[in-house]
Formats: structure tokens, C-alpha cells, sequence
């Protein structure tokens, strides 16, 4: 007798890719596995609270994936390892999404100071669920002052 042991998506992403250094994204859940060259790759396993009322992952969860993994790969496209803010994102929801959920981004074209990215989402069985185009702003750590009011500029130390 053959027994198929099921194996939580949450257990198999423990040992796949990083947690990003952002809290929103931690608490999603959200694990970085590239970003090199202008190209981004995240993951997301969908938890019952990362869904809407159809018990598929909600929209502004998807659209949350898109805008993260075109930031990796808009930032690790800038030789000067800049920040970036989004200025324009664009969604198309192709079909419901639910499982072990593959964002791949690419970096189109950039400039001195914009990128211009598009990427894919992926459900399990390789379907794409969802296609983005994004604008976005590169922009350097501003000073900042320690509690002494001298002016101070900190290392950029978040993830995206």
C-alpha cells in the first residue's frame, strides 16, 4: 500500500530562497530567490488569509507579488544599488491563483533615473495568472539625524 505523504507549501518554501528585510513582506510571507542582471524571482505560498471570499488569493495580494518582484529586478539592474519607488504599476488578472505562487520580473529598459519592468505570475502547474508592466523611480537614501541632531546618512540596508 502506497501512502502519499502531502507536504504543507509553507514546509516546502522553509528551506527555499530568503525572507526579504521588509515587514509588510514577512508577514505575507514572501521569499526572495533572485536578483540579478535586471531580473527579480520571488515566491509566495497562499495561506486561508492571504484569500479573498472565494478561497483564491486576493487581488491586492497578486498585485503585491507583481510590484515586488519588478522593484528586485528594476534595483538589481542599477549599478549604483539604488532604492526604488514605484510611479506606475499596471495589472492584468488572467485567471485565479492559489498554492505555491512564482513571480518572474524583468527589467524592459532603464534610464538615469527610471525602470521600466514587466513580469509574470505562476501557479503551480506553470500557468500564468497574472501579467504586470511597472514604472519606477530610482532614488537615494536621504540623511537622516541620530539623537543628536547631527546629520547622518545610513547604509541602505532594506532588501527592496
Amino acid at each position: 500500500m502506497n501512502k502519499q505523504v502531502q507536504i504543507n507549501p509553507q514546509t516546502q518554501l522553509a528551506n527555499l530562497g530568503e525572507e526579504l528585510n521588509v515587514p509588510f513582506l514577512k508577514l505575507l510571507g514572501v521569499r526572495f530567490l533572485s536578483a540579478e542582471m535586471g531580473k527579480g524571482e520571488i515566491l509566495l505560498a497562499i495561506k486561508p488569509e492571504h484569500t479573498n471570499t472565494w478561497e483564491v488569493a486576493h487581488g491586492g495580494v497578486l498585485l503585491t507579488l507583481m510590484d515586488v518582484a519588478m522593484a528586485v529586478a528594476a534595483r538589481s539592474g542599477d549599478p549604483s544599488d539604488r532604492s526604488v519607488v514605484t510611479i506606475e504599476l499596471k495589472n492584468n488578472f488572467m485567471q485565479a491563483a492559489n498554492g505555491v505562487l512564482r513571480v518572474k520580473a524583468d527589467t524592459v529598459r532603464h534610464t538615469a533615473t527610471m525602470a521600466f519592468c514587466e513580469a509574470k505570475l505562476y501557479n503551480d502547474q506553470g500557468e500564468v495568472c497574472c501579467m504586470a508592466t511597472g514604472t519606477f523611480k530610482y532614488i537615494k537614501r536621504l540623511a537622516t539625524k541620530d539623537a543628536d541632531g547631527a546629520r547622518v546618512i545610513n547604509e541602505d540596508q532594506r532588501s527592496v
